[in-house]
């Protein structure tokens, strides 16, 4: 398994230099370039939720299908709701192919209703491919007395977040806005595990994650007669097969809001995957895909996923690709500017 370690300063890894310095251009084989190497995989969230596990068990297994079979080791940049390690993906990590990242699920509409904030462009990634599609899930806790969303019109609730930038901001302000609900939201917290954490501890009273963050970290929460949490509501273009009675966000708001959550929904389409930062050159790129896909494809992959209580449900490199560049070059500026007002009152 690969190596877990934190970021701390730009400086004391060295990397701007890394970029500053002559460029190192691979062979057109993959073998030629990894054989001996470490490659670096960076995480935008801590190490306990999953952007971690999925870093992790990615770490491990894709070195069996890449030629030269390199060290990978994982590194954390929490911040901004993963948005700070995606602008250092795309300013600083060096463009040679041993640095990737598993970028946050909202790179495109974060993109396009804060380009003062951003520092990237989205499309000038190089995907490599999505090991997940998921839902973002609204949580709370049973001792709050609600079982449905229509509770949270006359019930106050205190919901925790990450970052502008997550999904653990995005959902419980979307329900606010667009339903009237009574939720109030907090900052601070660093990754799903610690946020999940502080909810428990009673900080916060719910938030929106990803099912599969909920069904991994806290499993337990959702079984037997006296249930400690309960799902109310769900943001994506599927129903999650986990949660067939929990409604949709885009069957409840009213018609003027509909284009927007859909909108809104497509971080669930990018998923837990793996990307470069631009420019690194299309052989090696080329490559990688190939064996990003044979990685998710994989029994050892799968068994070890579903043994950690992972899903696999996998996207080619060019399929993110594609979603990443037409959501970017299609998306209609009315819709995208009712978003930005109604999150961020602008």
């Amino acid at each position: 398994m690969g190596k877990a370690v934190k970021y701390g300063t730009f400086a004391a890894l060295g990397l701007a230099l890394a970029v500053g310095g002559a460029p190192v251009v691979p062979s057109a084989k993959a073998a030629d370039f990894y054989e001996g190497k470490t490659v670096t995989m960076l995480i935008g969230y801590g190490f306990g939720g999953t952007y971690g596990k999925y870093a992790r068990l990615m770490s491990k297994h894709l070195p069996k299908h890449l030629a030269g079979a390199p060290n990978i080791i994982v590194q954390s940049m929490p911040g901004a709701g993963g948005l700070k390690s995606v602008n250092f993906a795309y300013n600083v990590l060096p463009r040679q192919g041993s640095h990737m990242f598993v970028p946050a699920d909202s790179v495109v509409i974060s993109q396009l209703m804060r380009p003062k904030k951003i520092k990237y462009n989205a499309p000038e990634f190089t995907w490599l491919g999505g090991t997940n599609q998921t839902n973002s899930i609204y949580v709370i806790r049973t001792d709050k007395g609600v079982k449905t969303w229509q509770d949270l019109k006359n019930t106050l609730v205190i919901s925790g977040h990450t970052g502008p930038g997550s999904s653990s901001f995005l959902v419980p302000r979307l329900m606010k806005m667009t339903l009237g609900l009574k939720i109030k939201q907090i900052g601070g917290y660093k990754g799903s595990r610690k946020t999940i954490l502080a909810m428990e501890q009673g900080e916060h009273d719910g938030t929106g994650f990803n099912w599969l963050a909920w069904s991994s970290i806290v499993p337990h929460w959702f079984k037997g007669e006296k249930k400690f949490a309960v799902p109310i509501m769900q943001l994506g273009h599927f129903t999650d097969p986990d949660l067939p009675n929990v409604p949709m966000m885009s069957d409840v708001v009213a018609p003027k809001y509909k284009a927007m959550i859909a909108f809104m929904a497509t971080h669930g389409l990018i998923g837990r995957g793996l990307a470069f930062p631009p420019k690194v050159p299309k052989k090696l790129a080329k490559q990688l895909r190939t064996a990003f896909d044979k990685m998710v494809n994989s029994k050892a992959y799968k068994a070890e996923a579903k043994k950690r209580g992972l899903r696999v449900v996998a996207s080619t490199g060019q399929q993110i690709q594609d979603v990443v560049n037409n959501g970017i070059k299609n998306a209609d500026p009315k819709v995208v500017a009712q978003a930005a007002k109604i999150i961020f009152g602008k």
